[in-house]
């Protein structure tokens, strides 16, 4: 199972949890899991608060391991009723076809020839255009949005990297919420 859980700054929160820090193994070494967390007792060092096993043995022992994601496209949402507005209102899709905008949105940024070129004009489309990014999915990008949305969320026969559905959705939502906020803080500061 995996939990991702996204935050502005995730240094707030774990101030305020008790937590032992997941490990992971990298070539042979144990290292810091970038985001990973365990918010139960786990074997762990106590001078480094790292815990003793990697995080896919721990999975296999029962431990559940939670990723705290640094999200910065948070930063200008005020509160829950403003992030439910941002994500309500329909995006000026538009604007997926100026690199300059596509440049300052989260996972698409380096992606602007895809974007362009796909043109997504909904959630569902702009969730497609991520999975197209991954490896198992890329073949699909010169195909039409009816092959594309026919062959996207099919598992690879290969264990090749892919992103499921619901993944994809959540991150284009939130790519949704950022492209609405850049319009809500260019709409501020031109008045």
């Amino acid at each position: 199972m995996d939990i991702d859980i996204d935050f502005s700054d995730r240094n707030k929160i774990l101030d305020l949890i008790d937590h032992r820090v997941a490990m992971r193994k990298d070539k042979g070494k144990s290292v810091k899991h970038n985001t990973g967390i365990y918010a139960q007792e786990i074997p762990h060092d106590p001078f480094t608060n790292l815990s003793t096993i990697d995080y896919e043995t721990a999975e296999s022992r029962g431990y559940f391991k939670i990723d705290f994601l640094n999200v910065s496209i948070y930063d200008g949402v005020e509160n829950e009723e403003h992030l439910q507005r941002l994500l309500n209102i329909e995006p000026l899709w538009i604007l997926l076809e100026h690199r300059e905008i596509v440049e300052k949105l989260f996972h698409i940024n380096a992606h602007y020839d895809l974007v362009s070129k796909l043109k997504p004009t909904s959630i569902e489309q702009l969730a497609a255009v991520l999975a197209i990014i991954r490896p198992a999915k890329r073949y699909l990008n010169e195909k039409s949005w009816n092959e594309i949305m026919r062959e996207v969320w099919e598992r690879p026969a290969e264990d090749q990297y892919f992103f499921k559905r619901s993944h994809a959705i959540a991150y284009a939502c939130a790519i949704v919420v950022q492209l609405n906020l850049i319009c809500e803080q260019l709409l501020t500061t031109s008045n």
